[in-house]
């Protein structure tokens, strides 16, 4: 993917990257987490509202490029099987939300893992 179609999804507003993110991920079968040198999750705090929230991407390129600026973060891949049986759950445990593709505006599409799942189970039927 060139730096011009990476940035012209980035631009895209929130609601449009989630669609982008459930076609790709649905064609992929797996997303994309940032995670440190300890092997600990990117979790980020939303101030404003309170709570705090895993970010997702659905490929490699994206999450390098939100990370690019830092030497201790690295992308790592979880499958959707995975990310169904394992991550879901602990997410739903641990009250996090998914914020899915971050992208140039302060805007984050933010869900529950359940629904996150029930989306891609969607997408998926798709295929």
């Amino acid at each position: 993917m060139s730096d011009n179609e990476l940035k012209s999804i980035l631009e895209l507003d929130c609601e449009d990257r989630y669609d982008y993110f459930l076609s790709v991920v649905g064609e992929e079968k797996e997303i994309w987490i940032l995670a440190n040198n300890d092997q600990q999750f990117l979790k980020i705090y939303a101030e404003d509202d309170g709570f705090e929230y895993l970010p997702v991407w659905p490929t490699e390129e994206f999450a390098t490029d939100y990370c690019k600026d830092s030497e201790e973060l690295s992308p790592k891949s979880i499958s959707l099987p995975e990310f169904f049986e394992k991550w879901v759950p602990g997410l739903i445990k641990d009250a996090l939300e998914i914020g899915v593709l971050p992208g140039l505006d302060p805007d984050v599409w933010v869900t529950p893992p359940s629904e996150l799942k029930k989306d891609l189970q969607e997408e998926l039927s798709n295929f």
